[in-house]
């Protein structure tokens, strides 16, 4: 078997078999096949694309490429929730103990963020004492006793997906759905998940801009889960503007908590619900989805769910007393109002750029050497659709200098007001096939 056959094979829009892409993969990884002729493949699969079978061939060539986490001493079914990324995304902290609440078992691994805020275990660092430096052995007791635990990536996970990853960087090849997908998926599947439900976003602060590209590699993560075994569902949700009010991390910690207690922003608890009655469904714990969301709505009202936030973060060192009194989260030093020079109604908050506005406060990484400030951030005090007065907080900016003009500057450019806007739709559609 030779690449250059293959390249060809591919170029001409012919159906690879599974052990022609198993030979690609493995030859890649493992240095056989040179980062030319891999360029060259991922054009042709760009132009040429691939069937379904291709591309959960493709993702389980990915993850038998490395290590696969065993998650099999853990009771019952894993679901994991994996979000394609957005601006203010505080889902998981909401998530995960509001599912783990009714006792089905979240095993989270997470990664440290690069971008517009720190990642997962950046914003659960903002609780004194927090740290997802645990073992396996300890990890899996957690979850088996308390149906909750996060834990670091670790080991040697999908080395084809990291190595092809940053080819298709730099050769023009990253916008392709079944490379996209595969990319997800493997990494999803090599964690060690029974089922995984995906938050594809859409819009200005997504990768996907327009929901039709966001509803076709929804249907091809769907289609590859479960083509490969594991029950997959997707939600298609708008990040035209940052979800929730907080960007920063400890900011969107007590975003997350005031969403437990049922007083957090509309558009967050209405993504939370919606993911989660897929991740409770698909546990097998409800009879539909209806039923899955009455469930999670229940243990909101009776506190079970922020119990069991408290619960996680005193079982991983941190202080629960931050749920109570978030004044023990890290405080910026400053808080400079953004007010509105014009009334009317908010038209437009552009949520890449607001959240470029945050980064160069020192909430997110401009490179994976930046060190994170856990305190800063913006708090928004007007969506889209919201009516606004000339004078009005716009946004608050929590820094920790006092000259933000850039963040000022940055913030004017890409929130408009005009005479009239509607709130966007936020959930788009549901994928379940």
């Amino acid at each position: 078997m030779r690449m250059v056959d293959l390249i060809a094979k591919k170029r001409d829009g012919k159906e690879l078999t599974t052990e022609e892409i198993n030979f690609v993969i493995e030859g890649y990884t493992n240095g056989d096949i040179p980062d030319y002729q891999m360029s060259a493949f991922a054009m042709a699969t760009y132009f040429r694309d691939m069937t379904e079978r291709e591309r959960a061939d493709l993702t389980m060539a990915m993850v038998n490429s490395g290590d696969t986490i065993d998650l099999s001493a853990i009771e019952g079914i894993k679901v994991d929730k994996h979000s394609t990324g957005g601006v203010g995304d505080t889902t998981t902290l909401v998530l995960a103990p509001l599912v783990a609440a009714l006792d089905i078992p979240v095993a989270k691994m997470s990664g440290r963020g690069l971008g517009h805020t720190g990642g997962t275990i950046d914003k659960l660092e903002s609780i004194e004492g927090f740290h997802v430096e645990i073992s396996k052995d300890e990890f899996v007791s957690l979850v088996n006793n308390h149906k909750i635990a996060v834990i670091g990536q670790t080991g040697n996970l999908t080395p084809a997906d990291k190595k092809l990853y940053a080819l298709r960087d730099v050769t023009a090849t990253v916008n392709s759905i079944p490379l996209i997908a595969s990319s997800i998926m493997s990494k999803k599947i090599a964690a060690g998940s029974d089922a995984i439900v995906l938050d594809v976003k859409t819009g200005a602060g997504a990768f996907m801009k327009t929901p039709e590209d966001a509803k076709e590699l929804a249907h091809a993560m769907v289609s590859i889960g479960n083509n490969v075994g594991r029950k997959t569902m997707a939600v298609i949700s708008d990040m035209g503007q940052p979800l929730g009010r907080a960007i920063g991390n400890s900011l969107e910690v007590q975003e997350a908590i005031d969403t437990l207690r049922g007083h957090g922003p509309e558009d967050l608890e209405e993504l939370c619900l919606a993911l989660g009655r897929q991740m409770v469904y698909l546990a097998g714990k409800a009879s539909s989805l209806e039923d899955a969301e009455e469930q999670l709505k229940e243990v909101i009202r009776n506190c079970k769910a922020l119990d069991k936030f408290k619960e996680f973060i005193a079982n991983q060192g941190g202080n629960p007393e931050v749920v109570d009194h978030p004044e023990k989260l890290p405080q910026a030093a400053y808080r400079i109002e953004v007010p509105a020079r014009e009334d009317g109604v908010v038209a437009e908050i552009v949520a890449d750029e607001i959240g470029t506005a945050a980064m160069l406060l020192g909430a997110g990484r401009a490179t994976k050497e930046s060190e994170i400030d856990l305190a800063v951030g913006l708090m928004l005090n007007k969506k889209i659709g919201d009516a606004v007065k000339a004078g009005e907080s716009l946004v608050t900016i929590h820094a920790n200098r006092e000259k933000v003009d850039d963040v000022i500057e940055k913030i004017y450019a890409n929130i408009r007001i005009a005479n009239h806007a509607e709130a966007p739709v936020l959930v788009h559609e549901i994928v379940t096939e």
